[in-house]
């Protein structure tokens, strides 16, 4: 089993995968959620981005971090 990456790796995937979720989301629902409050529009916006982050993209992101650290030993 590898190591733990550190806290600035798992710091820096987060915050990148967050800032993808956004933009992503953002471009394909932006349009529709426009003519919302800001709190509501920003209420959908995390209510999409969370759970896809936290379940889907830092998990695996972290695998591949794992395995091209792997690697590189």
């Amino acid at each position: 089993m590898s190591p733990v990456p550190s806290v600035h790796h798992r710091a820096a995937i987060t915050w990148l995968s967050v800032y993808a979720m956004i933009m992503l989301v953002q471009v394909v629902i932006g349009p529709v959620l426009a003519p919302l409050p800001m709190p509501l529009r920003t209420l959908v916006l995390t209510a999409v981005v969370v759970p896809v982050v936290v379940y889907a993209l830092v998990p695996n992101l972290l695998r591949v971090h794992a395995r091209l650290r792997g690697n590189r030993r």
